[in-house]
């Protein structure tokens, strides 16, 4: 009978001894500080640069906030500090008060520059020639003082000459009118009107009343409601007094 002799034992680059097929199993914490997996997949890598999309978002949501109270300027004050809301109402309403006050005055200026516009237009129209006729009275004058002086033979040697005067007299007269010239010719016996007339003396009459015209010396002449010139006249002190020791 033959007998089958194990040898157990351990070579150089030889595996580690094995009884009954079974090798040893390698002891706890033995060469696991020399293996280390050094392979890590693409989604295992971590990028020390990148940022959290959640801290972006909250940046440009802050950035966003403080642009938008820069530009209103209403939720902070100038030292940065919140405003309250009837703070910020009673400056809205001071202001809203302001600018209607203005709109109001520069609405109140444009309507009286326009009423002064028309008033100056009506003016023009009616007391433009104003002026030019002041001027003219000088021309009627004289005219109407060679006339007044030209007696019976005067007029029979130089007919042609004084009616020509005449027409040009006429004339004169008619633009006056066409141009709201008229005259101020008053009659002896009416009231003194110290408005369209003016004293060049006063004496004593007897039969026109202290305060009324006796005499006119120059006619006078009014545009519209404007004068011209004030008449000429003399007024009347009333009757002279009576003598002494005489009754009236």
């Amino acid at each position: 009978m033959t007998t089958k002799t194990e040898t157990t034992g351990t070579a150089e680059g030889e595996a580690p001894n094995q009884v009954g097929g079974q090798q040893d199993a390698p002891e706890p914490g033995a060469g696991q500080d020399e293996q280390v997996d050094t392979r890590a997949g693409p989604d295992e890598v971590e990028s020390t640069d990148a940022k959290p999309e959640s801290l972006d978002d909250g940046a440009a949501d802050a950035a966003a906030e403080k642009k938008e109270e820069d530009e209103s300027g209403d939720e902070t004050g100038e030292d940065g500090a919140e405003v309250p809301v009837e703070d910020e109402l009673a400056r809205v309403q001071a202001e809203t008060a302001e600018f209607r006050d203005r709109w109001i005055r520069a609405v109140a200026e444009l309507e009286n520059t326009r009423k002064r516009a028309e008033r100056d237009r009506r003016d023009a129209e009616a007391y433009g020639g104003r002026r030019l006729a002041r001027d003219l009275l000088s021309v009627h004058d004289n005219l109407n003082r060679a006339l007044s002086s030209v007696d019976d033979d005067q007029r029979e040697a130089a007919h042609a000459l004084i009616e020509g005067v005449e027409l040009t007299l006429k004339e004169l007269v008619a633009a006056f009118s066409r141009n709201g010239i008229v005259r101020v010719d008053p009659e002896i016996g009416d009231r003194f009107d110290p408005k369209r007339h003016e004293a060049m003396f006063n004496a004593p009459h007897p039969e026109v009343p202290a305060g009324s015209i006796m005499t006119v010396i120059e006619t006078g002449f009014s545009i519209g409601d404007r004068l011209l010139r004030a008449a000429q006249v003399g007024v009347s002190a009333g009757p002279p007094p009576a003598p002494n020791g005489e009754d009236e």
